[in-house]
C-alpha cells in the first residue's frame, strides 16, 4: 500500500512539473516568435537590423525553448492514453491556465493594433503577438475538446472564465463607447468648449474595437461552447459573480450618479451646470450596460437551481444594502458637518445630496430582493444561502463597527489631550460616526433576523443539512440534459464521468442513448451523503452509491 501511495504520489509530483515547465516553455517560445514575426511585419528595418541583442534573445526564445517546448508535449501528449495521466488534476489546470493567458494576450494585442490602425498608425507588435497567441489558444482548445486525450475533469472551466472575461472586456468597452457619445451630447448642450472636436469620436471607436472583440469571445463562449448551459458550480458562481453581480453594480452605480446630478442642478447652485454634468455621460453607459448584463444573467440564474436563483436574490439584496448604508453613513457625516461647520454649506449640501442618492438607489432594491416585511417559511428560513449571507453580513459589519469605533475613541481622545490644533470634535469624527451608525443599524437587523431563524428553524425541527452535496454522473451519449434536470432537482453539483464501454453491449457496438433523468431522479430518492456515485448502464441499470468523506 505504501508503495503504491509513494508511486502515485511521485507521478502528481512528476505531471506537476512537467506541466509548469510545458507553460514556461511555451510561454517562452511564444515570446520569441512574435517578437521575430514584428521585424517581419516592420518594412521600415530589415530582420537583422537595429537591436541585435534583442534579436538575439528572440532567437534563443524561438530557436531553443519552442524545440524543447515541443519535446516535452510530445512526451507528455503520448503519456495521456493512459487514464491515471488524462485523469490527473495538473492536466485540466494546464489547459486551463495556458488557454485564459493566451485568450487574454492574443485578444489584447489584437483589440490594440487595430485600434492605432483605425487611428492612421500600424502597430506591427501588436498583431504579430495578437497571431502567435492566437494560434497558441487555437491549439490548446483543440486539445480541450479532444475526444480521447482531453480532461476528464474540470473540462469546462476554462470556457467559463472565456466567456467571463469576453463579457467583462466587452461590456467595458461598450461603457467607454456610450459614455464618449454621452459626453459629447451633453457637452454640446451645456454649450461648452470641446477641446480637440473630434477626440470624442476617436475614443469611441477605441472603445467600440475593445467591445466588438470582448463580446465576440463572449458570444463563442457562451452560445457556441454552450457555457449558459453548463450545471458546474463554478458555472454558476461565475454567472452570479460576474453577470449578475458586476452588472448590478454597474448599474446601481450608474443610476445612483444620475440621481445625484439630477439632485444637485436641482438644489446645489454653488457649481456651474458644466462642472455638475461631468459624470453624467459615463453614469447613463454604465446604468444602461450594466442592466443588460443583469436582466440576461438574472434570467438565466432563475432557470438554474433553486441555490443559483436564491444566490442572485441575495447578491442583488447585499448590493442594494451597501448603497443604503453607505448613504445612511454619508447622511449623518453630512447633517454632522452642517452643524460644525455651516459656512461650508455647498460642500456639504454635496455630501447630502450623495448620501440622499445612494438611499435612493439602494433602499428600494435591498427592499425588493430581500423583503423585510415578508416572514420566511422554516424551508426558507434553513437554507444554505440565506444563513450564510446573514451571517456574513453581520460579522462584516461587527467588524467595520469596531474599526470605526476605534477610530471614533482615537479621534476623541486626541482632542481631548490636544484641542489646540484647529479641528473641531465634531469635523474629527464626523466621518468615522456616520459609517459607526449605519453598520451598527446594519448589525442590529441583520442579526436579530438571523436570531428569528434560529428559533424558527428549532421550533419546528426542520434540518439544515444538505440532502446530496455532490453527484458523480458515470454514464455514455449525451448527459447534458440529465445533467441540467438532477441539478435543478437536487440543488447539487453535478460531475461527468464518461464510460469506456458506453458503446457497447456484450461485446457489441450500439448506439449509447444519454441517461434518463427521472430514472436517475428515482435512484437518488431518499439517498443522503455529501457525495454520490451514480452508476448509469451498461442496459438499464442505474445504482446510486453514497461515498464516504
Amino acid at each position: 500500500m505504501s508503495a503504491a501511495s509513494g508511486g502515485s504520489a511521485q507521478g502528481a509530483v512528476r505531471r506537476l512539473i512537467v506541466f509548469i515547465l510545458l507553460f514556461v516553455l511555451v510561454t517562452i517560445a511564444a515570446v520569441g516568435v512574435s517578437g521575430l514575426l514584428d521585424r517581419a511585419f516592420d518594412v521600415d528595418r530589415t530582420l537583422a537590423g537595429s537591436g541585435t541583442a534583442e534579436l538575439a534573445l528572440q532567437l534563443a526564445f524561438a530557436l531553443i525553448a519552442g524545440p524543447l517546448a515541443a519535446l516535452l508535449w510530445w512526451g507528455a501528449w503520448r503519456r495521456l492514453d493512459a487514464p491515471g495521466e488524462r485523469g490527473s488534476i495538473a492536466w485540466p489546470l494546464y489547459l486551463a491556465a495556458m488557454t485564459t493567458v493566451s485568450l487574454i494576450v492574443a485578444t489584447t494585442s489584437i483589440a490594440v493594433s487595430i485600434a492605432t490602425l483605425v487611428d492612421g498608425r500600424w502597430s506591427a507588435g501588436g498583431l504579430a503577438i495578437g497571431l502567435v497567441w492566437a494560434l497558441v489558444w487555437l491549439w490548446h482548445r483543440w486539445m480541450l475538446r479532444h475526444p480521447a486525450k482531453g480532461p476528464t475533469r474540470m473540462s469546462t472551466v476554462p470556457l467559463v472564465i472565456g466567456a467571463a472575461y469576453g463579457l467583462v472586456v466587452g461590456a467595458s468597452g461598450a461603457v467607454s463607447a456610450l459614455a464618449a457619445v454621452f459626453d459629447a451630447a451633453i457637452r454640446g448642450a451645456s454649450e461648452t468648449v470641446l477641446v480637440g472636436r473630434d477626440s470624442w469620436a476617436q475614443a469611441a471607436v477605441d472603445a467600440l474595437v475593445w467591445a466588438a472583440i470582448g463580446f465576440a469571445v463572449w458570444w463563442w463562449h457562451w452560445f457556441r461552447d454552450g457555457v449558459r448551459r453548463i450545471p458546474t458550480g463554478f458555472a454558476a458562481v461565475a454567472l452570479v459573480v460576474v453577470g449578475v453581480l458586476g452588472g448590478g453594480a454597474a448599474m446601481l452605480g450608474g443610476i445612483g450618479t444620475v440621481v445625484f446630478v439630477g439632485l444637485r442642478l436641482a438644489f446645489d447652485p454653488s457649481e456651474p451646470a458644466s462642472a455638475i454634468l461631468i459624470p453624467l455621460g459615463t453614469a447613463i453607459a454604465a446604468a444602461g450596460v450594466g442592466s443588460l448584463v443583469w436582466l440576461l444573467h438574472a434570467r438565466i440564474a432563475a432557470a438554474h437551481s433553486e441555490g443559483t436563483r436564491r444566490a442572485a436574490v441575495l447578491v442583488m439584496s447585499g448590493l442594494g444594502l451597501i448603497a443604503a448604508a453607505s448613504g445612511i453613513g454619508v447622511v449623518v457625516n453630512a447633517l454632522l458637518a452642517e452643524l460644525s461647520s455651516p459656512l461650508a454649506s455647498s460642500g456639504n449640501r454635496a455630501l447630502l445630496l450623495g448620501g440622499l442618492s445612494a438611499i435612493v438607489v439602494g433602499g428600494p432594491i435591498w427592499w425588493l430582493n430581500w423583503r423585510p416585511a415578508h416572514r420566511p417559511d422554516p424551508a426558507e428560513a434553513v437554507d444554505v444561502g440565506r444563513r450564510v449571507y446573514l451571517v456574513a453580513v453581520f460579522g462584516a459589519s461587527a467588524v467595520v463597527a469596531i474599526i470605526t469605533l476605534l477610530v471614533v475613541g482615537y479621534r476623541v481622545f486626541e482632542f481631548v489631550l490636544d484641542p489646540g490644533t484647529g479641528f473641531a470634535l465634531v469635523d474629527r469624527i464626523r466621518a468615522p460616526l456616520g459609517l459607526l451608525v449605519a453598520t451598527a443599524l446594519v448589525f442590529a437587523y441583520h442579526f436579530a433576523v438571523w436570531r428569528r431563524d434560529r428559533a424558527m428553524i428549532s421550533e419546528t425541527g426542520v434540518s439544515a443539512e444538505r440532502r446530496i452535496g455532490r453527484i458523480v454522473l458515470v454514464a455514455s451519449g449525451d448527459t447534458e440534459a440529465a445533467e441540467r434536470a438532477i441539478a435543478a432537482a437536487t440543488g447539487a453539483r453535478v460531475v461527468v464521468w464518461r464510460r469506456r464501454d458506453g458503446g457497447r453491449e456484450d461485446g457489441v457496438d450500439v448506439e449509447a442513448p444519454g441517461p434518463d433523468a427521472a430514472v436517475v431522479l428515482a435512484a437518488l430518492e431518499g439517498v443522503t451523503a455529501e457525495r454520490v456515485l451514480v452508476l448509469v448502464g451498461p442496459g438499464d441499470r442505474v445504482e446510486a452509491v453514497p461515498l464516504v468523506d
